[in-house]
């Protein structure tokens, strides 16, 4: 959400939500119960796992959901809908229940992230808010993960704005960016707002501006002397940007007794220059001088920079973090699962294509993460009826889905539901962690991944099953449309 969490967003919807709600209403379903789920097909970059993100967001669309009268005005004006539907709206509030994974949660394709229960109208109305909120952070936070793990404990920082896709993607970008595991941001609203740690020094232009490169490295070094980061590739970094970033370190630091320093190099054949700066420095007597990186980064280049001994203390990473460049489309979708009975009744629903990947998994449903006792890590994830209970005691056979004759059976296992109440009833009843809770608790649970889930390229297919009674459900579902005939 932009900076005034105040703003309305309601009318941040697709159109055919209205037209449907209007049908809805005219039709008498207004008060019709169904549950929607949010997934995703597939993982970005070809990687083994995803990172939810972007909860808060949702729940603070939720809390301030309303229509004003400039809203009611504007569809009035339409001629399309009902003055019912309008008056509908004009009262209209979220009663609804939501699930969903905490933020941070790594999550694997086809398994709910969100699950909305309610009444149709209310149920369509935030289709598209909530799918543009988990999408764009569920994406950087991935990214940035991909990131920070190629820099194998290295700093890595978020320098992206000026590339971001608007003033939303650069301030929630950094937000989704640190829970990923990025330790801050160039992004100065963000930290503002979310408690991101915005950092930076200075850009070509400083040096630039003074008569000599030495002369605006001194002034920089004598503003800021407990921070004096220096960009060293504004001429040429061998010949004078690292030398005068040492002479501005011996006259204005040294006789200070400040060690701590750095350089950064945003240009050139960043292993070759980071290994000449380092002797540079370190012959210098400026062994803790620090040198940051930057310029088009992504996991590959860093992976590639670290293999070749590159001398790189942190990095700066901006257009290609903050846009996902590589694959900048999560792809979650949001679909119809079942509708409820007046009696209580869950009746399924299903979607078929003749694209296998997009059959849906009909059904209110749980998701369990099943976790090895001896060793703490997770071994598959189990998608259940919302009444069914993992029973740890035991074992449980398991099936890879995308290859259905490779199974495995578990033994000595624990399991945790994923998916945690939100909203019920209409009313928050979730306590919003911080943001640092959120990004501790994403490197602790992607500390429970195996390794080889979280390769960068042929990840291990981590299995992500049904249980037999939701298969059974799903089976008769296809076999009855494929007759002909109706999934009630």
């Amino acid at each position: 959400m932009l900076p005034n969490e105040k703003l309305n967003l309601t009318m941040l919807c697709d159109f055919y939500e209205l037209t449907m709600g209007n049908g809805y209403l005219d039709h008498g379903m207004a008060d019709q119960i169904c549950y929607f789920d949010v997934f995703f097909r597939a993982v970005p970059d070809n990687g083994g796992f995803a990172i939810a993100a972007g909860l808060e967001q949702v729940i603070n669309y939720i809390e301030n959901l309303h229509f004003d009268p400039e809203a009611i005005e504007y569809l009035r004006s339409r001629k399309l809908f009902s003055e019912d539907f309008l008056n509908y709206l004009a009262n209209f509030r979220f009663t609804g229940d939501i699930y969903a994974v905490p933020e941070g949660t790594p999550v694997f394709p086809r398994e709910p992230l969100l699950t909305v229960r309610a009444p149709a109208i209310q149920a369509q109305l935030i289709e598209t808010f909530v799918l543009l909120s988990i999408n764009h952070q569920s994406l950087i936070a991935t990214k940035a993960n991909r990131i920070v793990r190629a820099a194998k404990g290295r700093t890595v920082l978020e320098f992206g704005s000026r590339r971001a896709q608007g003033a939303d993607g650069a301030i929630l970008g950094a937000r989704a960016a640190y829970i990923g595991g990025c330790a801050g941001t160039a992004c100065t609203i963000s930290d503002q707002l979310y408690g991101v740690y915005a950092g930076g020094t200075m850009a070509h232009s400083w040096v630039q501006m003074f008569d000599s490169q030495y002369e605006a490295f001194k002034a920089y070094c004598e503003t800021y002397p407990d921070n004096a980061v220096l960009l060293v590739d504004t001429y040429n970094v061998l010949k004078s940007g690292i030398p005068d970033a040492i002479r501005a370190f011996n006259e204005v630091l040294k006789p200070r007794g400040i060690t701590k320093c750095g350089i950064r190099i945003d240009s050139g054949d960043l292993t070759y220059l980071t290994k000449r700066a380092r002797k540079m420095l370190d012959e210098a007597g400026w062994t803790e001088c620090k040198i940051t990186v930057s310029n088009a980064l992504d996991e590959y280049l860093i992976s590639d920079l670290l293999s070749q001994d590159a001398q790189i203390d942190s990095f700066g990473v901006g257009e290609r973090l903050i846009t996902a460049r590589s694959e900048p489309v999560f792809g979650g979708v949001y679909k119809l699962a079942a509708v409820e009975k007046p009696d209580g009744t869950i009746v399924p629903k299903i979607k078929i294509s003749e694209n296998l990947a997009k059959i849906t998994n009909p059904h209110f449903k749980k998701v369990y993460r099943l976790f090895a006792n001896d060793s703490g890590k997770a071994l598959a994830d189990y998608i259940t009826l919302h009444d069914e209970v993992v029973d740890t005691t035991q074992p449980l056979t398991i099936f890879d889905p995308d290859v259905t004759w490779k199974e495995k059976t578990l033994t000595d296992f624990t399991a945790r539901e994923l998916l945690q109440p939100i909203f019920l009833g209409g009313k928050l009843v979730y306590e919003k962690p911080g943001l640092d809770e959120i990004k501790a608790y994403c490197a602790a649970e992607i500390d429970k991944l195996w390794d080889e889930v979280k390769r960068f390229d042929y990840p291990h297919n981590y299995y992500v099953d049904l249980s037999r009674k939701l298969w059974d459900i799903r089976f008769e579902l296809l076999r009855s449309m494929s007759q002909g005939t109706s999934s009630r």
